[in-house]
């Protein structure tokens, strides 16, 4: 739903981009139609890009705050989770291992040679 909503959005924010563009376009006309120097056609050019960068840059924000308003009303991701504050470095260590605070290295946290907590050994016949 909110990707439709934000296409649509989208959408009327490039046509609406299009007619400033075609504004700008049609006063840079009737500026270099009037103007007697040739700075003055400059300027009414000049002029134009402005307006048109301006659009431009209107179409862009209004896409980010529709990106912004999708993902507001979003779903949580699972299997996600936020990260752990005072976590050190930030990164999780390795299954069996647990960080050493002096040196933040993993080191093993069970017996060299042995198995992992947790791990049952059994045989297949």
């Amino acid at each position: 739903m909110h990707s439709v909503k934000e296409k649509v959005s989208n959408a009327a924010a490039a046509a609406q981009e299009k007619v400033e563009i075609m504004i700008a376009k049609g006063e840079e006309k009737a500026e270099k139609a009037a103007a007697r120097t040739e700075a003055e056609k400059v300027i009414a050019k000049e002029g134009r890009k402005v307006k048109e960068a301006e659009a431009k840059m209107k179409l862009h924000e209004t896409k980010a705050e529709n990106a912004a308003e999708k993902l507001k009303h979003s779903r949580p991701v699972y299997g996600h989770h936020d990260p752990v504050v005072g976590g050190g470095q930030g990164h999780h260590a390795p299954v069996g291992t647990a960080a050493n605070p002096t040196t933040v290295v993993p080191t093993a946290a069970y017996p060299a040679g042995s198995h992992p907590p947790g791990h049952h050994h059994t045989k297949h016949v």
